[in-house]
C-alpha cells in the first residue's frame, strides 16, 4: 500500500465517525434552532459609528483614508463625469471593464474609451488589458471604510480584482452604519435568491508578509477609487 493509499483508507474511515457537536450541553444531539439572528447584540463589540448620515460619512472617510483607498465625493452627474474624465487624462486609461448598471452606463457615456463588458462573453486576455475595473456597489459600509460587492452589483470577481485599478460609483443613500446593518440589507434584497458571488472589500489588496513591509497590488488592486454621487 503506498502512502496515498494510507492517507486515503484513513480519511474513509474517519467519515465513517459521527463527529459530536462542540458543547458538553448537546451530548451528541443536534443544537438548538437560534432564537435571535446571529448578528442580535452584536454591536456592542463594534466600534461606534455615530448617529446620522452625516457621521456615517465622516467616518468612512477617515477609514479611507487610513485603508489607502482614494474617496471623491461628486456633486451631481456632472461632477460625477468631471471626477471620472480628471483620473482619465491623469492616469491615461486606454480601455474599460465594466458591468452594465446606471451609473456606469453614464460613466462610460462619458469616458469615451474602449469597453469590455463583462455581463456578454469575453476573453480573460481582453480584461487583462484593462487600465481599470468600473462598477458600482450593493452599499459603503462606514464602520470599517469597506465597499460591499455582488455579482449583481459588480459582475463577479475578475472585475474587481484583474485590472489594476478598481473604482466604485456609489450613491450616498448607500451609507450604511455597520456590518450588522450590511448583512440585514443582504438578506432583505437577496434571501430569496443569493448572488453567486458576495464580498466585502477593505482597501486596495495589500500585504505585510515579507519582513512587515506593507506592499499594495499584491493579490488584487493596486488602487482603489470609490466615487460618492450627491445627488
Amino acid at each position: 500500500m503506498t502512502e496515498r493509499d494510507k492517507i486515503l483508507a484513513r480519511i474513509r474511515e474517519a467519515l465513517t465517525v459521527r463527529a459530536p457537536y462542540p458543547g458538553p450541553e448537546h451530548e451528541g444531539a443536534p443544537p438548538a434552532a437560534p432564537t435571535s439572528p446571529p448578528t442580535a447584540g452584536a454591536r456592542q463589540w463594534l466600534p461606534s459609528v455615530g448617529a446620522g448620515l452625516d457621521a456615517r460619512l465622516a467616518l468612512f472617510c477617515q477609514n479611507a483614508a487610513a485603508l489607502k483607498m482614494d474617496f471623491h465625493l461628486a456633486r451631481g452627474r456632472d461632477g460625477l463625469a468631471g471626477l471620472l474624465v480628471g483620473m482619465r487624462d491623469t492616469e491615461g486609461w486606454r480601455r474599460v471593464g465594466v458591468h452594465r448598471g446606471e451609473l456606469t452606463d453614464f460613466a462610460c457615456g462619458k469616458l469615451g474609451l474602449p469597453l469590455c463588458r463583462t455581463d456578454d462573453g469575453y476573453a480573460v486576455s481582453e480584461l487583462e488589458s484593462c487600465d481599470i475595473g468600473l462598477t458600482e456597489c450593493d452599499a459603503l459600509i462606514a464602520q470599517t471604510g469597506s465597499v460591499l460587492v455582488t455579482s449583481r452589483s459588480a459582475g463577479g470577481r475578475a472585475l474587481s480584482v484583474l485590472p489594476p485599478h478598481h473604482v466604485v460609483l456609489a450613491r450616498r443613500d448607500q451609507l450604511l452604519g455597520d456590518l450588522p446593518e450590511a448583512f440585514a440589507l443582504l438578506k432583505q434584497r437577496y434571501a430569496a435568491n443569493f448572488p453567486s458571488f458576495i464580498s466585502v472589500i477593505t482597501g486596495p489588496s495589500r500585504t505585510g508578509d515579507i519582513e512587515r513591509i506593507l506592499v499594495l497590488g499584491a493579490h488584487g488592486p493596486k488602487k482603489l477609487t470609490v466615487v460618492c454621487l450627491q445627488d
